[in-house]
């Protein structure tokens, strides 16, 4: 039988403690590690989706001291590896983002939920990433990122036979929505991977939507 925090007395949770600090160092320091190997060798997406997975799991498991713990230490352990830049590029959003998701895990809350607050955690954290660099560069990567989506959308408006032009305000929003969208898709995969991942281990998630249980023949 599983024991989780909130079963345990007084007693218990003095005992659990050495376990807590060895599970909190030991995901804190698997979510740097990931980070690290996708930074110096991408390998796609794949390891992407398991970013906020390890602080998720510590929320799950311990409840939400243990997570910002967890977070807190990967942050300071890549910091170390690897310069405060690129560490407060992971904390802001992915680390975040694992205890945004295990505290609404924890408590039942339901896919769309979750996904929603992940997707705005995450567009934030993409804003933050390009405020961030555009300073240490020197330049605007915000421009950069406008005249792409100028592009893209005079080629859809080419092909859908429109002579209008497109203004500012409507490539912006069209990125806005862009990032957003992408956002979705990314933490719907996050889901996917600890809802298969999380469940053998002891530590589920909520059930997916029925139509996500059908597709995956989960019950």
């Amino acid at each position: 039988m599983k024991i989780t925090s909130e079963q345990t007395k007084p007693s218990d949770h003095k005992q659990d403690k050495p376990l807590v600090l060895v599970e909190t160092a030991f995901l804190a320091s698997t979510a740097s590690l990931i980070w690290f190997i996708n930074y110096y060798f991408p390998i796609g997406p794949l390891l992407k989706v398991f970013f906020p997975v390890p602080i998720a799991l510590l929320y799950l498991r311990w409840g939400h001291r243990a997570a910002w713990m967890g977070a807190t230490v990967s942050g300071l352990l890549l910091s170390v590896l690897m310069g405060p830049t690129r560490s407060i590029l992971f904390v802001i959003p992915f680390a975040l983002m694992g205890v945004m998701l295990g505290g609404v895990w924890k408590r039942g809350g339901n896919w769309p939920i979750s996904i929603f607050l992940g997707s705005l955690l995450g567009s934030i954290g993409f804003f933050f990433r390009f405020w961030l660099l555009s300073i240490l560069l020197g330049q605007d990567l915000w421009i950069y990122l406008t005249a792409q989506v100028t592009e893209l959308v005079e080629w859809g408006f080419v092909k859908l036979g429109l002579l209008a032009q497109p203004n500012l305000v409507l490539i912006q929003v069209i990125a806005l929505i862009m990032i957003f969208l992408n956002n979705i898709v990314y933490l719907f995969v996050v889901h996917l991977v600890a809802l298969l991942l999380l469940d053998r281990i002891g530590n589920p998630i909520p059930k997916p939507p029925k139509w996500v249980q059908v597709l995956l023949d989960y019950e």
